[in-house]
């Protein structure tokens, strides 16, 4: 009974259920129906809308089109309006109001522009004319306005003001009665040209000047970047050409700097060239660390951001003072050459030299090409000279035929002119180094400076040989020849020429010492020997000694004197010549006599004078 219940139950539960799902079916159905009219509805409301939402587009292009017209149109009769509003400012000049002015001239320019590549316009070639014209007084007014700011701004620098920018070790001392170069009674420095280069180059500090006040610096700027648009850069450059290279000339001129040309320089005495050379080392130091340096400070400034005319105004400021400092160092070079000015030489290729790595700074770029190039050329034209001095020196002193008589055999004019100057070399020995390391055959530049120091000093040994030759009396060329060379060897060893030379040449000249000594004690006492042998009193045809030791009538004391006083005062006088008047005292330091040597030249001294007393007390 319980089965069959429960299935009846489930089969109506089914029957429900499939009931329901077929209700559910056909609402589906109708509302797909539904939704279907609804979508062909909006399509067709959609096409009926579309005319209309073009309307509506075409209407809000319409008005955003009258709106841009409308701007342009109020930009382009502002436009034509710009020349009238600006003209008065124009008119009146820069003068009470720069910044307002610039501005006006911008806006010209501007108004140019635009109806330059607007032409279309009815009446725009009129506006075009008339601003043109307008903007053409403006630049006259803008150049007029740069020279009057530039020339009132660039003054004269006075030599005192450059003089304060100097090391301290470098600045002139006042009121000395020396000085051949400032015109205000100041010498430019008392030390010698070569402290001088010493002093510059040991981490001095050098003031570069401020030649224009900052304050103005902007103003130049904007006048001249106004130009620059305009098209006027060739009336900026003449401008600032004119004004800035005519300062610069003038504060050199101030300075003591002089333009002199060859014959010049050939007619001065060596003494006032001297005093030109030593004041044009200190100019030329003055002139590129502190006018040079702070022109170009300058230049960059007002033409900030506008190569290649910055440069090439730098360039044409500069050239001609650049040239004027130039073309003495190149008359020095080209001048015939001396001994003397060896040295001056050096000095003047030191400066050179020490200044080229600045004067590549300075003077960068194109337009200055030539200024560097003629900055190089001097300092290899002054290297070149200064070789060819030197070389010249060394055939000199060969060939030196002057007749200064030495009587007494002491030391040549010659060896003391020569052994001076060859010490004063050595204060130059990193400069002739580096002539030879440049100019040489190879080899170091150690090895070099030596051979060409003991050429000179062979040479000076072939000269005195030759001069040794004047003296009859072989003890007097003798003693000439170990005084001079005596000289020498002391003076080397007391000096920088001892490490260059080595201790080989002291020890090889030594003995040439040694070797005149003891060829002079054999002539010099040769003599003596002889008029006391028999033979000798007795030349005279007097007769000899006595038997019995005495002396006989032919040999008289006035004999005696008359052969031996002379020729004995003559070798004190030689023996004193030689040891500077010092044989009564004790050994003193003669490194290159000998021990031995000394003592025979005191003993023969004592000697002599005693048996002179002794023939005086006869």
């Amino acid at each position: 009974m319980g089965a069959p219940l429960v299935m009846e139950i489930l089969t109506e539960r089914a029957h429900f259920m499939r009931e329901s799902l077929n209700k559910n079916r056909t609402i589906t159905d109708g509302m797909v129906s539904i939704l279907g009219s609804f979508d062909h509805r909006l399509s067709a409301l959609e096409t009926a809308m579309r005319p209309t939402q073009v309307r509506t587009h075409a209407i809000r292009k319409a008005h955003e089109n009258i709106d841009k017209t409308l701007k342009a149109a109020e930009v382009i009769l502002a436009q034509f309006d710009i020349s009238r509003q600006v003209e008065a400012k124009i008119i009146k000049g820069p003068r009470e109001d720069l910044e307002s002015y610039l501005a006006a001239v911008d806006q010209l320019r501007n108004n140019v522009e635009f109806f330059s590549s607007n032409k279309s316009f009815k009446s725009s070639d009129g506006v075009l004319t008339n601003a043109n014209n307008l903007l053409a007084k403006a630049m006259l007014k803008l150049e007029e306005e740069f020279k009057q700011l530039l020339s009132t701004y660039s003054k004269v620098v006075e030599p005192e003001r450059l003089f304060e920018c100097l090391p301290n070790s470098l600045r002139p001392s006042s009121g000395s009665p020396s000085n051949q170069g400032d015109p205000n009674g100041r010498k430019i420095s008392p030390m010698s040209h070569h402290e001088q280069i010493a002093k510059g180059t040991e981490g001095s500090t050098y003031t570069v000047p401020t030649f224009i006040p900052p304050r103005i610096i902007p103003q130049l700027h904007d006048l001249v970047r106004r130009m620059v648009e305009a098209g006027h850069e060739q009336q900026c450059l003449k401008i600032y050409r004119d004004t800035r290279a005519s300062v610069l000339e003038q504060s050199l001129r101030k300075l003591g700097v002089e333009k002199l040309t060859k014959d010049d320089v050939q007619k001065m005495q060596w003494e006032v060239l001297e005093g030109k050379i030593g004041n044009w080392i200190h100019f030329m130091r003055i002139a590129v660390k502190l006018l040079f340096a702070g022109e170009r400070k300058v230049c960059d400034q007002i033409f900030e951001d506008l190569d290649p005319l910055g440069n090439q105004c730098f360039a044409e400021v500069t050239m001609s003072s650049v040239i004027m400092l130039l073309s003495f160092g190149e008359a020095i070079a080209k001048s015939k050459r001396s001994p003397e000015k060896l040295f001056v030489l050096l000095d003047m290729y030191e400066t050179m030299r020490e200044l080229l790595p600045e004067i590549e700074v300075i003077f960068g770029g194109k337009a200055s090409a030539e200024m560097r190039e003629a900055a190089l050329s001097l300092t290899k034209r002054l290297a070149q000279t200064a070789q060819d001095t030197f070389g010249d020196f060394e055939e000199a002193v060969e060939k030196d035929a002057t007749k200064t008589s030495i009587l007494d055999g002491t030391v040549h004019p010659l060896t003391s002119y020569v052994i001076n100057y060859v010490k004063f070399l050595f204060d130059y020995q990193s400069t002739l180094k580096q002539l030879f390391q440049e100019n040489g055959n190879g080899g170091s530049s150690n090895s070099q400076l030596a051979v060409a120091t003991k050429r000179i000093m062979s040479a000076l040994q072939t000269n005195l040989d030759g001069k040794s030759k004047q003296y009859k009396d072989p003890a007097l060329t003798h003693l000439f020849i170990m005084n001079n060379i005596h000289y020498m060897v002391r003076s080397v060893r007391r000096s920088e020429a001892k490490d260059l030379l080595g201790d080989e040449w002291v020890q090889i000249h030594r003995r040439i010492v040694q070797q005149h000594a003891n060829h002079y004690r054999r002539n010099a006492w040769g003599k003596i020997l002889q008029c006391l042998t028999v033979q000798g009193l007795s030349s005279s045809g007097s007769g000899g000694l006595s038997t019995d030791g005495g002396t006989s009538s032919s040999v008289s004391r006035a004999l005696l004197k008359e052969r031996l006083v002379p020729s004995s005062k003559r070798l004190i006088c030689n023996l004193k010549s030689f040891t500077n008047g010092k044989l009564n005292g004790l050994f003193p330091t003669m490194s290159c006599v000998s021990l031995y040597v000394w003592q025979w030249l005191r003993f023969s001294y004592q000697l002599i004078v005693n048996f002179l007393n002794a023939l005086d007390r006869c």
